[in-house]
């Protein structure tokens, strides 16, 4: 007998480690289901360049040549002209609430300044509380936009042809006029940081009970379903509490990121998100079996809240049914609502549908868990 080696001991090893992966279903789910998606996601949801961004026309000039240059516009494929408004209210409220990435104003004189060889004018509005979306989209307005008057005026008059020259793009980055890539990445870490941490925990909240054997006492306890969710999820909200504090001081103090929206309208949405992920990483421990296996559906649901919510990449550059897949993450509505508050001022008008979105979720979390602890009482 080999007291060293043997390949049959060796085997009977590697046959016991093959029926345990077939048993558990969730880890050998994320070890083809976690690089699949990894491969998806930067193969086609990420774009750097994005395209197809939406855009308020403000046209005070009904010109041909006005005409001729929102074409040209439209035609580069970055700029997609969805709203047109008579005021440039209008469309402040737009940009304000996230709705458009750009206002484009053609003046009430930008044919007459062309036609008298002038210096014609036209204004930019530009969100770039994310610069990365909007730097392409800016840089390719001068050319495309001198090219585009050109044609248009063919061989007119010499005069005309040098109000093309002298064509002026006004550009007004507004949220983040220096392009500071900080003001759009650390507000945006209080969303991540407490979902990578709520979730975490309190998906560990019911496995931990199994492990340690104590879920026999638990469920002997006279608690209803309700009741033993909230008193497992209560103290992890008073955590991401700490955790708020921490994160909007260091934003402050060490990043100097600017607020200019209400504290208190930012602190009440902050606590809708928290209830959300503590429900949400409730949820998961419900499916869970043990603690590495809550881990994993946490790191599941992790990756994909950060390709597709906007934090990492511009929303507005993946493709249509990666956006879709995005509107049903939380991240991706918190991190429009602390953006819009802390860098954009935005009010309850502007951000109350995202926040709406959170409540809802909340609500579907909820309903999500107490049924599936219902069936774990089996």
């Amino acid at each position: 007998m080999n007291r060293f080696f043997s390949l049959s001991r060796t085997g009977a090893v590697l046959i016991k480690e093959f029926i345990q992966m077939r048993r558990d279903r969730i880890t050998f789910s994320m070890m083809l289901g976690v690089p699949l998606m990894q491969l998806l996601l930067f193969g086609y949801a990420i774009n750097m360049d994005p395209k197809g961004l939406p855009a308020a026309l403000v046209a005070l000039d009904q010109g041909r040549y006005a005409r001729a240059v929102v074409s040209a516009l439209e035609n580069t494929d970055y700029y997609r002209f969805d709203h047109v408004v008579g005021s440039i209210a209008e469309a402040e409220e737009l940009i304000l609430a996230g709705d458009v990435a750009f206002v484009v104003t053609i003046p009430s004189d930008f044919t007459r300044r062309v036609e008298r060889g002038e210096s014609p004018q036209i204004l930019v509005d530009a969100d770039a509380s994310d610069p990365t979306a909007a730097t392409n989209a800016i840089g390719a307005l001068p050319q495309l936009a001198r090219r585009a008057l050109s044609r248009e005026l063919g061989q007119e008059l010499q005069a005309a042809e040098e109000s093309t020259r002298n064509l002026e793009i006004v550009v007004h980055r507004r949220y983040n006029p220096e392009g500071i890539s900080q003001y759009n990445i650390v507000p945006a870490l209080l969303g991540v940081i407490l979902q990578m941490t709520m979730v975490m925990m309190t998906a560990m909240a019911l496995t931990r009970e199994v492990e340690r054997g104590t879920m026999e006492n638990l469920l002997a306890m006279p608690a209803t379903p309700l009741e033993i969710m909230l008193g497992k999820v209560t103290p992890y909200i008073g955590v991401g509490a700490v955790q708020v504090v921490v994160v909007l001081t260091t934003a402050k103090l060490l990043f100097a990121i600017p607020f200019v929206g209400s504290l208190p309208l930012l602190l009440a949405a902050i606590l809708v998100f928290i209830i959300a992920l503590v429900l949400l990483g409730y949820t998961f421990s419900t499916f869970a079996r043990t603690q590495m296996q809550a881990m994993q559906l946490t790191f599941f649901f992790f990756l994909p809240s950060i390709m597709l919510s906007g934090f990492m990449f511009p929303f507005r550059g993946m493709p249509e049914w990666a956006q879709v897949f995005g509107e049903v993450l939380p991240l991706t509505h918190f991190l429009r609502v602390v953006r819009g508050i802390m860098l954009k001022g935005a009010d309850w008008r502007a951000i109350s549908f995202e926040v709406w979105v959170l409540v809802a979720f909340v609500l579907a979390y909820a309903v999500m868990a107490l049924l599936r602890f219902r069936r774990t009482l089996d």
